[in-house]
């Protein structure tokens, strides 16, 4: 059975997440790859999620641990950087 492709609500909330990562970033005055080394992740993987994406034309879906390191490198807490209104991904699953 072919797995669905994911919603649109889904790549506009990474996307989101994306403008989040940014903003953080920029009212702190880090360099992506600043950001990035200290996370421990690479300065493209980080770079494409500041666009919202985990490769070219497919949603970030970052792991817990990164996103924690994240926050600790931005000084910002978890839920200031995910949007308001998660889409509902558990629909017909």
């Amino acid at each position: 059975m072919p797995i669905d492709p994911l919603p649109d609500a889904w790549i506009t909330y990474t996307r989101e997440l994306g403008v989040a990562l940014h903003r953080a970033r920029t009212a702190r005055g880090l360099s992506q790859e600043k950001v990035a080394y200290a996370a421990g992740i690479s300065a493209f993987t980080y770079q494409k999620f500041e666009k919202g994406e985990s490769r070219p034309g497919t949603p970030m879906n970052p792991r817990l641990t990164t996103l924690v390191a994240l926050c600790s490198v931005l000084e910002v807490p978890l839920v200031e950087l995910l949007p308001k209104d998660p889409p509902n991904l558990a629909l017909g699953r």
